[in-house]
C-alpha cells in the first residue's frame, strides 16, 4: 500500500515489486480491498491494542500467528516473528489510498503467495492484472511472509525489476 502512494517525483524509481501486498486504486483501503475476494482470515486473528496517540494496533494473537501469517516458515522462526511483530494500525488499514498510484507511472512486478491468508491470492492476481504487471510469480504453498520463506525468488524478482532500463 505504501509504495503505491510514493510520488513519482520522489526519486529515480524505475519499478515496483509487490510481495504479497496491496496495490490500491485511489480511494481504496486495505480493508475494502480485502473484502473484494474471499479467503482472508486475518480479522479473526487480530487483537486490538489502543495506543497512547489515539490509534489502535492490531496484533495477530501469538497462538494463531504461524497459521495466519507464515505457515511455510519453521515454527521456531515463526515464534520469533510473532513475538517481534510490528502490527499495522486500524487506521492504516482503513485509510483511503492517495490520488494517483505509482504503479500507473512505473512498471510493476508481483510476487504472490498461493496460501496467503492475509491478502488472498485471488485479490493479488486481480491487482497485478489491474496494474498491468510486467511479471507475476505465484509460489505454490507460500504464505503472506513470502519474503522470509522464499528469499531467493523474492530477490530474483527484485533483480529482474531493477534490470529494466528506466525509460522502458
Amino acid at each position: 500500500m505504501v509504495i503505491s502512494n510514493v510520488p513519482a517525483a520522489a526519486g529515480e524509481i524505475i519499478g515496483l515489486v509487490y510481495a504479497c501486498a496491496f496495490a490500491p486504486e485511489p480511494g481504496d483501503s486495505c480493508n475494502a480491498l480485502a473484502a473484494r475476494f474471499p479467503g482472508s482470515t486475518l480479522g479473526e486473528t487480530l487483537r486490538p491494542v489502543p495506543r497512547g496517540d489515539g490509534t489502535t494496533d492490531l496484533y495477530i494473537v501469538p497462538e494463531r500467528f504461524h497459521a495466519q501469517f507464515c505457515a511455510d516458515v519453521p515454527a521456531p522462526q515463526s515464534a520469533r516473528m510473532a513475538a517481534t511483530q510490528r502490527p499495522p494500525t486500524l487506521e492504516a488499514l482503513t485509510e483511503p489510498s492517495g490520488d494517483r498510484p505509482l504503479w500507473r507511472e512505473v512498471p510493476s512486478w508481483f510476487l504472490i503467495g498461493e496460501q496467503d491468508h492475509t491478502i488472498p491470492a485471488a485479490l493479488q492476481r486481480f491487482m497485478a492484472e489491474r496494474a498491468g504487471a510486467r511479471r507475476t510469480v505465484e509460489i505454490p504453498g507460500a504464505s503472506h511472509a513470502i519474503t522470509v520463506s522464499h528469499p531467493e525468488e523474492t530477490a530474483e524478482l527484485i533483480l529482474q525489476a531493477a534490470a529494466v532500463p528506466a525509460t522502458a
